[in-house]
């Protein structure tokens, strides 16, 4: 019997040295009753610790962007590549000369003309050239006619004034004043600008040789800046904020003939007359020939276009 048990605990020691769950037992009545990891589950619980990527700096990411679509539709409101903005250009020396200025100064620019029903016609040709010389964006010529209501000598049967004296000061409106002319001409621009999401108009008013037309002072133009960042979704959504440039608006004919001159403006293709032959020969007498000529003159320059 004795024999017995004896080989009955050497069997029991043997089995528990064999067995894992054993020796962790025995472990952890050693260790004061804590738990103790055996070498099996320490392996199993390292197998399981998620490898997480290593950094990587978004400097180092390359994004590659889906073609694009042949069939969407852009949006209207979509800005061109560069800087945009609107350019009245009637073909005439102001007008070709912020058009110069507008280059100048880093625009990329969209010429708008206008075809009213004005007898000197022959400027909308004249327009057509310049545009092609300096390489518009877009030339479009918009057909409007005022005729219908005439008030101008320009839009009317009236005779165009000649041999005034442009000197004079005087508060009287001429007749060659066009009603309204610029605030249409500005709200077409205006609204081609919201499209383009251009926020600059450029046009050639000028205070000074202006003739007396009311619409080319400068708290119209001021006036007419306020309006239109009032009257247009952008302008009220505060994604466009409008500036009308009118760099000429403070400048003589001599100057701004100077100006031009520095910016290699090639004046021989403008024109400027109110009442020219139908061939564009200019009259030389209207207030505008006279006001252009005395801008050459006064510079030395010959103005090279023809005069009868």
């Amino acid at each position: 019997m004795q024999g017995d048990s004896g080989a009955r605990r050497q069997r029991e020691a043997l089995s528990i040295r064999r067995s894992p769950r054993a020796r962790a037992k025995l472990d952890s009545a050693a260790n004061g009753g804590g738990h103790a990891e055996t070498q099996p589950a320490r392996a199993r619980k390292a197998r399981t610790v998620p490898r997480w990527p290593q950094p990587v700096s978004v400097h180092s990411l390359v994004f590659k962007m889906p073609a694009p679509d042949a069939n969407a539709v852009p949006s209207p409101l979509s800005p061109p590549a560069g800087r945009p903005a609107v350019v009245l250009l009637s073909g005439g020396l102001d007008s070709t000369t912020v058009l110069a200025v507008a280059i100048r100064d880093g625009y990329t620019p969209h010429a708008m003309t206008f075809r009213y029903g004005q007898r000197h016609a022959v400027e909308i040709d004249a327009a057509r050239r310049v545009a092609a010389a300096y390489g518009v964006a877009k030339h479009v010529v918009v057909d409007i006619d005022l005729r219908q209501w005439g008030g101008s000598a320009l839009t009317s049967d009236v005779d165009v004034p000649k041999d005034r004296d442009v000197d004079s000061a005087s508060n009287e409106i001429p007749v060659t004043y066009v009603p309204a002319r610029n605030t249409i001409f500005l709200s077409f621009a205006l609204a081609w600008a919201e499209v383009l999401g251009a926020t600059s108009i450029f046009v050639g008013v000028n205070a000074l040789d202006y003739s007396g037309y009311p619409d080319c002072r400068p708290e119209y133009i001021e006036a007419f800046a306020r309006m239109a960042n009032l009257a247009t979704r952008a302008g009220v959504e505060g994604s466009q904020q409008l500036t009308i440039h009118a760099p000429l608006q403070h400048l003589s004919k001599a100057q701004i003939v100077a100006l031009g001159h520095s910016l290699k403006v090639d004046y021989s293709i403008t024109t400027s007359c109110y009442d020219p032959s139908a061939d564009g020969t200019s009259c030389g007498r209207c207030d505008a020939c006279q006001l252009r000529l005395r801008g050459f003159a006064e510079n030395g320059l010959k103005d090279r276009i023809a005069y009868k």
